[in-house]
C-alpha cells in the first residue's frame, strides 16, 4: 500500500533539481563564455604598428607621385634629310666629347655647300667689280667737275678784263653782257655738276651697301650650313652615357628627328606630377621631401609648369643629394612638397591608411583590447596626420593595414 511523500522530502526533492538545473545552466554560460573568448579576434601587439598621439608641429605637404630622370639629358636630332651609314657607338657607351657616335651620309649636302662656295666667290667678283665701276664713274665726274671749276674760273677772268676794257673805252657794253652771260651759264653749270656728284657719289655708295648687305647675308647661311655639315657629323656635345642611338644603317632620317640621347647617370633630379586642384600649393623655391623606400632626400622645386595637362601639373625637384645610392633613372618615388607650418597640434604617425582630410574609423588601444572610433583627421606630411576631432595625447592608435579588420568593432590584443 503506497504511502503519502512528505511535504519535506518533496521539498528536499525541488531543491536538488533547482541545484541542478541551475549548476547547468552556469556550466553552460562558463562554456559559451570559454567559446565566445576562443572565438574572438585576437592580434599579436608586435605585428602591429602602434602610433601615439603626441603634440607637435606639421609641416603641411602635399604628395605627388614622381620619377626619377638624369640631371641632364640631351637629345641630338638629325639636322638634315639623309640616311645612317655608319654607327660608332652602343646603348650604354661612356662617350666623351667629341667622340663620334653615328655617321649620316653627307654627299649631297656637301655638293650643295660646294655648289654655294662658288657663288659665294662669284658674288664676291661681283662686289669688287661694283666697286671699281662706281670708283671709276666718281673719278670721271670728279674730272669733270674740275673741268667746269676751270671753265667758270676763266670766265670769270674775261669778264673781269671786258668790264676793265669798257672802264677804258676799249670794249664795248654787248660784249660786257656776252662774257657776263657765259659767266653765269658757267656758274650754273658748275652746281649741276657738283649736284650730279654728289648725287652720283650717294647712288653709287648706297648700291654699293646693298651688294655689300646681299654677299653677308649669303656669308651667314654659307657659315650656317658649314654648321650644320659639321653637326651632320653626329658627336658627343659632352662627356655622358649613351642612353639612346638609332642604329639602323641604311636608315632614313629627317631633319630633327631624334637620333641619339646622352645623359648624365651620376646626378638626377625628380620630375612630379600633381592634380592640378593642388597646383595653388606648389611654387618654384618651395621644400620638398622625395621618399624611395625608407630613404627620404630633401630638395626644392626649381620649376612648375604653367598650364595643365589632362588635369595634371609637373615640376621638377632638384635634389641636395642628385648622386643619392638609391637613385635609379625610371625609378617611381613619392614627393611631399611643403606649403604651411601648424603648430601645437595634435598628431599621429602618417601611414597606408590615410588618403586625405575627412573621418576615419580607427583601432585605439584599450587594456589587451582594440575598440573602433571615429576619428577626425585634418593636414598631413611625409611623417604626421594632424588630429582635428577623436583622439587626446597620449592615446595608442593603431595605423598599420586594418583592411580585414573593418567589419569588427573590437579586437583582442595580446602581448
Amino acid at each position: 500500500m503506497d504511502r503519502e511523500i512528505s511535504k519535506e522530502v518533496r521539498r528536499k526533492e525541488q531543491r536538488k533539481q533547482i541545484i541542478k538545473i541551475g549548476g547547468g545552466i552556469g556550466i553552460a554560460i562558463i562554456v559559451i563564455a570559454f567559446l565566445i573568448s576562443i572565438m574572438q579576434t585576437s592580434l599579436n601587439r608586435k605585428d602591429l604598428t602602434i602610433s601615439t598621439v603626441d603634440q607637435g608641429i606639421i609641416e603641411v605637404s602635399v604628395s605627388a607621385s614622381g620619377k626619377v630622370v638624369p640631371a641632364f639629358e640631351e637629345i641630338i636630332t638629325s639636322p638634315i634629310n639623309s640616311r645612317i651609314v655608319e654607327v660608332y657607338k652602343r646603348g650604354g657607351d661612356v662617350v666623351d666629347v667629341g667622340d663620334p657616335i653615328l655617321k649620316l651620309d653627307l654627299q649631297t649636302a656637301e655638293n650643295e655647300y660646294n655648289k654655294l662656295l662658288d657663288e659665294q666667290d662669284m658674288m664676291r667678283l661681283q662686289l669688287e667689280q661694283l666697286r671699281l665701276t662706281n670708283q671709276s664713274k666718281l673719278s670721271e665726274a670728279e674730272m669733270k667737275l674740275k673741268i667746269s671749276r676751270m671753265t667758270l674760273n676763266r670766265k670769270e677772268v674775261e669778264l673781269r678784263n671786258e668790264r676793265y676794257l669798257d672802264s677804258l673805252g676799249a670794249g664795248t657794253t654787248d660784249k660786257v653782257l656776252q662774257v657776263e652771260l657765259d659767266y653765269n651759264v658757267s656758274q650754273l653749270q658748275l652746281a649741276e655738276d657738283e649736284q650730279k656728284y654728289i648725287n652720283d657719289k650717294e647712288l653709287a655708295g648706297a648700291d654699293y651697301k646693298v651688294k655689300q648687305l646681299e654677299y653677308s647675308i649669303f656669308q651667314k647661311n654659307l657659315t650656317e650650313m658649314k654648321r650644320t655639315l659639321n653637326d651632320a657629323e653626329i658627336r658627343s656635345p659632352r662627356k655622358a652615357i649613351l642612353t639612346y642611338i638609332n642604329n639602323e644603317i641604311g636608315a632614313q632620317v629627317t631633319q630633327g628627328n631624334k637620333v641619339a640621347v646622352i645623359s648624365d647617370l651620376s646626378h638626377f633630379k625628380i620630375e612630379g606630377e600633381i592634380a592640378d586642384t593642388y597646383g595653388d600649393r606648389i611654387a618654384p623655391g618651395s621644400k620638398a621631401v622625395v621618399k624611395i623606400g625608407s630613404d627620404k632626400l630633401n630638395g626644392t622645386v626649381s620649376d612648375v609648369t604653367p598650364l595643365s595637362k589632362n588635369g595634371v601639373i609637373s615640376f621638377t625637384v632638384q635634389l641636395e643629394e642628385s648622386n643619392h645610392s638609391r637613385l635609379r633613372s625610371g625609378l617611381k618615388t613619392d614627393v611631399y612638397v611643403m606649403n604651411a607650418i601648424k603648430d601645437d597640434v595634435l598628431r599621429i604617425a602618417n601611414a597606408s591608411y590615410y588618403v586625405g582630410k575627412g573621418e576615419y574609423e580607427l583601432f585605439v588601444v584599450n587594456g589587451d583590447q582594440l575598440l573602433k572610433r571615429k576619428v577626425q583627421l585634418g593636414d598631413s606630411n611625409f611623417e604626421y596626420v594632424e588630429v582635428v576631432n577623436g583622439l587626446k595625447a597620449g592615446d595608442e592608435v593603431i595605423v598599420s593595414d586594418m583592411n580585414d579588420y573593418k567589419e569588427k568593432n573590437k579586437l583582442k590584443i595580446s602581448d
